[in-house]
């Protein structure tokens, strides 16, 4: 129950919905009760021909003190009276005004009720979703290269939606079918306690049996979650890869991966459901066997001339009790599904509860400029036991191009990554002009940078929305100006709406060099004193590599940049060039120095080979 009260914290403040839930709620049990309480004196009417006992008649009118018993002499009093003013007919039309009555009454409590349930439902998945969509955002990168994709996608919406329809709605059921069965017992005690102490033997056994057939749905449901998160993954994966799906004729590798997931996910929502399914029927026949129980302990009370109870009161025993069996089903309709709703819950939760290994200090630094240098101090980074970089030792002067190279697999990206602290190293220090950036904000630390990657990544967006990018406080006139800068104003102009234009899901409209250069004018709007480029010209084509290296040599002015290159010119230009080979500096200095030195800068000159 840890996680399903965890769950509820999401609708706090609570009692804004809890308390007039419960009032509107008691109101509508209440009334719903007295409409069978009144079965009671029609069938006195009917088949006594005397009228009502002397029991239960009621001269003087009660003194409210909030009793069901109270409402009970209330009715009576007037029963009475309008009996004995207008016989048995009129005791009839006053029984009929009184039902209506009540019947409207308990279903205008019921809609209020309901209204103020949904109000909760929503507001606690609002909170929810709001919640696990900011917790999954701040979580660092390293986290979504070890995750699914689809399997986060997936506990943010259709594990967020089973808690919704199970977890919200077992809360309506706790509330609302418990104050009904209260009412029905109470009901039951007053017309024969001797009976309803029989029932209450009798219930138990329901209890147990619905109990066992709903124990292992949590498990299920559980794997069910899991299954569907890589159903998700594999149709992103193959919707994604879809031109290389075809190029290789994969479609029935594909197609076969899915098929397989979906046969195991079809297995246990099908094993799942047969349980549930199997909960209400169970349910609905134990009450009969209950009732049939009833039937014979009570109707051998009714022909023994047992004083504890009256035919009368027998036949609205029966009805009342039917009525009971109703909000009893709902209760085990809901322990069968609630379990569906806590192992969705425990997913989400588990997302929510997921630690982020980036955060700043309590006291974070806010820095605003880039004076002196980026220095790296004996930097170690690992994933796991894998070590990546190891004992990096490198200044990076202001204004400067570094350019970094060397084999693929070498580290350099890593390298870079650490800057803007994607990942922390594990080892060492990290310092912009001298100050430890694990001392300074995030945000302040990110600000002072534009970063251009291999893969242009653009949003399903306008132009002029991906290059501002949620940053406010640009004109549209520097919008252009770093659109000019990476040689992307003259394309976008000649756009079907310039730069309104929607560039489609990553910028699917757009070739190429047209996404990279949109990507650069991003990059460079803002004016950021440090750039970071991670070979952001590898992907593209002979004359698109020519438009966006000239927006990249215009980007690099003035800057300090730090450049994973395999473009000749790029390196020949930098003021230092750095050769990393299995996560170790083996070499840095300028172009002519290293051909000097021989080694491995010369022999990857050689070959013209630049690999990230």
């Amino acid at each position: 129950m840890k996680t399903y009260f965890r769950l509820l914290s999401f609708a706090k403040p609570i009692s804004k919905f809890a308390f007039p839930y419960f009032i509107f709620t008691l109101l509508y049990a209440l009334f719903n009760t007295i409409v069978f309480s009144l079965l009671m004196p029609v069938l006195n009417v009917l088949f006594i021909q005397e009228g009502i006992t002397k029991a239960n008649t009621v001269t003087q009118k009660p003194q409210f003190d909030g009793s069901f018993q109270y409402f009970t002499n209330l009715f009576h009093y007037y029963f009475d009276y309008f009996t004995q003013a207008n016989g048995q007919k009129g005791a009839l039309v006053f029984v009929a005004i009184t039902l209506v009555i009540c019947v409207l009454l308990s279903n205008v409590f019921r809609y209020l009720s309901a209204r103020i349930m949904e109000n909760l439902r929503i507001y606690t998945l609002h909170n929810l979703r709001k919640t696990v969509f900011e917790s999954v955002t701040k979580l660092h990168l390293h986290f979504f290269n070890n995750e699914r994709k689809g399997d986060i996608i997936a506990k943010i919406t259709s594990d967020v939606q089973v808690v919704q329809f199970c977890i919200t709605n077992t809360l309506q059921v706790v509330f609302r079918e418990p104050l009904l069965i209260i009412g029905y017992m109470i009901l039951l005690f007053t017309i024969s306690a001797k009976l309803t102490l029989f029932t209450l033997l009798l219930l138990p056994v329901s209890g147990l049996v619905i109990a066992r057939i709903v124990k292992r749905l949590k498990a299920q449901a559980l794997d069910a979650q899991s299954s569907f998160g890589v159903m998700v993954s594999q149709v992103d994966e193959a919707i994604s890869g879809m031109r290389i799906v075809k190029a290789f004729n994969a479609l029935p590798y594909v197609q076969k991966k899915f098929n397989q997931e979906n046969d195991k996910y079809s297995n246990i929502s099908r094993s799942m459901a047969k349980r549930q399914q199997l909960a209400s029927p169970v349910s609905e026949f134990l009450g009969v066997l209950t009732l049939s129980g009833i039937l014979i302990y009570g109707g051998s009370l009714v022909l023994d001339k047992d004083a504890s109870i009256t035919a009368a009161g027998f036949i609205t025993y029966i009805g009342a009790f039917s009525q009971l069996l109703r909000p009893a089903k709902a209760i085990s309709d809901a322990f069968s599904n609630i379990n569906q709703g806590l192992a969705a819950g425990e997913r989400v939760l588990g997302l929510v509860d997921t630690p982020s290994i980036i955060n700043d200090l309590p006291l974070a630094i806010e820095v605003e400029d880039f004076d002196t240098a980026i220095q790296f101090n004996d930097v170690t980074f690992a994933y796991g036991d894998k070590e990546i970089l190891k004992n990096i030792n490198l200044t990076i002067p202001k204004g400067k191009t570094v350019a970094l190279v060397g084999p693929s697999g070498g580290g350099k990206s890593t390298l870079l990554d650490l800057i803007p602290r994607f990942s922390d190293p594990v080892a060492g220090e990290i310092f912009i002009d001298g100050k430890d950036i694990k001392a300074l904000s995030q945000d302040s630390l990110r600000n002072l940078m534009g970063v251009v990657n291999q893969e242009s990544i653009l949003f399903n967006d306008s132009i002029y929305n991906n290059i501002v990018f949620g940053r406010e406080g640009f004109t549209q006139q520097q919008v252009e100006e770093a659109a000019k800068i990476a040689n992307a104003h003259d394309f976008i102009l000649k756009t079907d709406e310039g730069y309104e234009t929607n560039i489609g899901d990553r910028g699917i409209k757009l070739s190429g060099g047209q996404k990279q250069r949109i990507c650069i004018a991003r990059a460079v709007l803002g004016n950021p004193p440090i750039m970071l480029l991670d070979e952001a010209t590898s992907a593209l084509d002979t004359e698109s590599e020519k438009l966006v290296q000239e927006a990249l040599d215009h980007l690099m002015q003035n800057r300090t940049t730090l450049v994973i290159a395999h473009r000749l010119s790029t390196i020949q230009n930098a003021d230092l060039i750095v050769v990393i080979e299995a996560g170790q500096i083996i070499e840095q200095g300028s172009h002519s120095e290293l051909i000097q030195h021989n080694g491995l800068y010369k022999k990857l000159i050689s070959m013209q080979t630049f690999e990230s």
